[in-house]
């Protein structure tokens, strides 16, 4: 009887202890193997492209670049590669951008091993994993923007700026992140205070304290 080949994924995460803990669980299961690691978007993206791969375990807070950027870049040059994000971040945070960006699910990191499991394989067929609050907020994106809270009513870039906005970073230290000039940062800036009604930085970082969206 021919053997069904093991399902390929990459572990991508920063932390050495997380990824030998998720490499453990992957090669506990049988039907799993792991095609490789990468600590940085770099390391990532530039592995991929030597490495056979079919599902990618995607750290929100990999250093590198933005996560969306990273996204989108290994969906458009690996569009057959599955992406499941694991993430300490709550899913309010990053979880509908996430799966607007390309990724088939969201996983926080609480979730138990029998969870990732499932989420990999279901990812693996082809299908989206969410849990049933995610689905809950999916649906609310259906209905009108004013019912929506002002952060997520911002682009990707926006929501990215505004997080270190609150987090207290200048523009210099935000353009230098982001691979973006200051002039840049400043009209984006302009438009994160127009479309969250607030009027100076301190608003916006007692918001991200609020909405626990500090970068």
């Amino acid at each position: 009887m021919k053997r069904t080949p093991a399902i390929r994924i990459f572990i991508a995460d920063d932390h050495p202890i997380v990824r030998q803990g998720l490499r453990r669980m992957v090669e506990a299961d049988p039907g799993l193997a792991i095609s490789g690691e990468a600590g940085d978007a770099a390391a990532l993206l530039g592995a991929l492209e030597t490495t056979a791969t079919d599902l990618v375990l995607l750290d929100v807070s990999m250093p590198g670049g933005p996560f969306l950027d990273t996204l989108h870049a290994l969906r458009e040059r690996h569009p057959s590669i599955r992406v499941l994000v694991l993430s300490v971040h709550p899913e309010d945070q990053w979880a509908v951008r996430a799966l607007k960006a390309g990724a088939s699910g969201y996983l926080t990191k609480d979730h138990s091993p029998e969870q990732l499991l499932e989420a990999i394989r279901r990812v693996y067929r082809g299908g989206k994993y969410v849990s049933p609050t995610l689905a809950e907020q999916l649906a609310s994106h259906l209905d009108a923007a004013g019912q929506r809270a002002p952060h997520e009513l911002l682009s990707d870039r926006e929501f990215e700026v505004m997080r270190r906005l609150g987090s207290g970073l200048t523009v210099s230290q935000i353009a230098s992140e982001l691979a973006i000039s200051a002039k840049t940062v400043s009209t984006y800036r302009t438009r994160i205070l127009e479309k969250m009604a607030v009027a100076s930085n301190a608003d916006l970082v007692r918001y991200a304290a609020r909405y626990g969206l500090i970068a």
